[in-house]
């Protein structure tokens, strides 16, 4: 067994590790944690098959920005545990039933006569680069799919703001034309009052 299969074997023991523990940690910032180690451990396999571009990608944009984010949500919130787990017992046996199918879709997959029994990685040239590659991929053969996806993600970000922006009527807002042209006497009155004057001392 070589060198570069052990380490494989450690990162997906690790990914596994880490994905059962994301669903049956009972502290919600741990699960999110748990995540945060099985996408690095991903990356880490990313980095044996020689993508390094998206190792990087996903220990920057997930790690870096999605998890620190949903991290922050968890810690904001108060979850009741209780009530969220109310029906997890009510739903084990779909769940397993689940991840048996796909389980079973996966040793099909693999079992399969089309899939070939020694898969040997291809071994590049010093001065590959797996950016340049992915990019001429992307932008050649993939450049539709590449475009409606990116149709799809801008018509979600549209719909998520549409959908959370409510007009509500005990809003306020400011109005900075207004507040540019004010004037003086549209905000300042001065009233003239008598001053009484009392000397100490006098009864």
């Amino acid at each position: 067994m070589s060198f570069e299969t052990i380490v494989f074997y450690v990162f997906a023991a690790l990914t596994v590790f880490a994905a059962l523990r994301v669903i049956t940690a009972p502290n919600p910032v741990h699960a999110v944690l748990f995540l945060v180690l099985a996408f690095i451990s991903s990356a880490g396999i990313w980095m044996l098959l020689e993508a390094e571009f998206l190792a990087i990608t996903l220990v920057l944009v997930y790690v870096g920005a999605v998890m620190v984010l949903f991290l922050f949500v968890v810690m904001m919130l108060d979850l009741n545990m209780e009530k969220i787990r109310e029906g997890f017992w009510r739903w084990l046996p779909f769940g397993a039933l689940l991840a048996g199918v796909m389980a079973f879709e996966m040793i099909w997959v693999l079992g399969s006569k089309q899939s070939p029994g020694e898969m040997v990685p291809v071994k590049h040239a010093a001065d590959f680069s797996n950016t340049k590659e992915l990019g001429r991929l992307i932008y050649t053969d993939y450049v539709y799919p590449f475009e409606i996806a990116a149709v799809i993600l801008l018509v979600a970000m549209v719909a998520a703001i549409a959908l959370t922006l409510r007009r509500r009527k005990d809003s306020k807002s400011q109005v900075i034309s207004e507040q540019i042209a004010v004037k003086k006497a549209d905000r300042l009155r001065v009233v003239a009052m008598k001053s009484e004057l009392k000397e100490s001392g006098k009864s």
